[in-house]
């Protein structure tokens, strides 16, 4: 998997800048046209090719997610059996995730109530991406709230895109996996490996034309919208990035909770910060992860289990901005996010994430994001452009990665029992 991750991560890094290219291209050519007497036909020809484009990529959602989840959930199994050490390193990484996904729905809900992105731009980003807000499900009882997580028919919920149920399904479904006899289990792992593997060449396929989608549908905001979706844009950055900061940030307490001096500590993961963000990969940080865990004492046996373990499961920045994405988006469509709905939507995004493979933001954007957007009934039509911009946000999460990487590896060690 290792070549494979590393051949998608390549070509994710080649249509990066293209892919930015477009969108500032199609922003202003939109712009500039909006009052031009052949503006309509233009957009006859840009909202087929973007919905086209949009649609291809939805449907990999399901399939990725459920072999992603499958073949995740059997493998952290399998690595808690292996040890104690790797069991308390999974347990950590569990309470973390979910602490930085629930940060995020405090945090980032607080800030879009006091700074509210400019109501014109995101009422042109809402036209143009051509999407109202779907129903947003009611929550009557905690009964009927908790049955709703249980399908009764796991082929319907998938055929839905019902994320919660599906997700419960293929965490079970992947324990169970554990379960069966040896040979048995070797043929149905490899299987959804093989599925999940094939969904990623579909995703990286619609990838490649992706400048095609970004370019047209960048153009429907720019007719619709005009400069001022250029201001929304940048509202969203500044706001995701910061969501990643404040993350990062909070890694430092979790050295704290190690017994670790924050100079000390800074001082150390601090060439593992500069690697993640020039390469935006935590595995090419990895060296320099293990350098700086080194010179902050802990022992080969810890870190050595610990740290390609964090690579492989732990990214904690990843609950926080793709719950964010998720809440941004539902503040541009007005979706009225209740406390049931952020609740499901720390679930679904702390678990996404502690299965999701470590890939670059492009490829695991949809995987990470839409199933929380479907479970909170906030619509898909925004994320092709937020994918765009995608490249800035991804600088911050790598860098809090590898932080709260370095400094899990310090809490393990001090751990009794480690």
């Amino acid at each position: 998997m290792t070549s494979f991750a590393s051949r998608l991560r390549a070509a994710a890094g080649q249509s990066t800048l293209r892919i930015l290219a477009s969108l500032v291209v199609g922003l202003i050519l939109g712009a500039a046209l909006v009052d031009a007497w052949f503006l309509d036909n233009i957009l006859a020809v840009a909202e087929p090719v973007g919905g086209i484009w949009l649609d291809a990529l939805r449907m990999t959602i399901v399939p990725l997610v459920f072999s992603l989840l499958v073949v995740g959930t059997a493998s952290a199994a399998g690595t808690a059996a292996a040890g104690g050490t790797a069991a308390k390193a999974l347990a950590i990484f569990g309470l973390l995730l979910v602490a930085s996904a629930t940060f995020c729905a405090l945090a980032l809900s607080a800030v879009l109530a006091a700074w509210p992105a400019p109501v014109e731009a995101v009422a042109g980003l809402r036209a143009a991406a051509g999407a109202s807000a779907e129903t947003v499900p009611e929550f009557p009882t905690m009964g009927a709230w908790l049955r709703a997580f249980v399908p009764t028919n796991p082929v319907e919920a998938a055929a839905n895109a019902q994320m919660a149920p599906l997700v419960v399904f293929a965490l079970l479904f992947g324990l169970a996996a554990t379960r069966i006899r040896g040979d048995l289990q070797t043929s149905l792992l490899a299987f959804f490996q093989a599925v999940m593997d094939v969904m990623l060449v579909l995703v990286q396929w619609v990838l490649w034309v992706a400048p095609i989608g970004v370019l047209a549908l960048a153009f429907i905001v720019g007719a619709k919208a005009g400069f001022g979706a250029a201001g929304a844009l940048g509202h969203y950055i500044l706001l995701l990035s910061g969501v990643c900061i404040a993350v990062t940030l909070l890694a430092y307490l979790i050295a704290l909770a190690a017994r670790v001096p924050l100079f000390a500590f800074a001082r150390a993961v601090a060439p593992a910060q500069v690697v993640a963000f020039s390469t935006q990969s935590s595995i090419a940080s990895l060296p320099a992860m293990i350098a700086g865990a080194a010179q902050l004492g802990t022992t080969e046996r810890v870190r050595g289990m610990v740290l390609p373990l964090a690579v492989s499961l732990f990214r904690i920045t990843s609950p926080a901005a793709n719950l964010g994405v998720a809440i941004y988006c539902a503040h541009v469509y007005g979706v009225d996010l209740t406390a049931a709905l952020l609740i499901a939507g720390v679930g679904v995004a702390a678990v996404i994430s502690l299965a999701s493979v470590g890939l670059p933001g492009q490829i695991t954007f949809f995987t990470t994001t839409g199933p929380i957007c479907l479970i909170m009934g906030v619509p898909l039509e925004l994320l092709p452009i937020l994918l765009a911009v995608e490249t800035i946000p991804d600088i911050f999460r790598t860098v809090g990665n590898v932080t709260a990487d370095v400094a899990v590896t310090c809490l393990v060690e001090r751990r009794p029992g480690a």
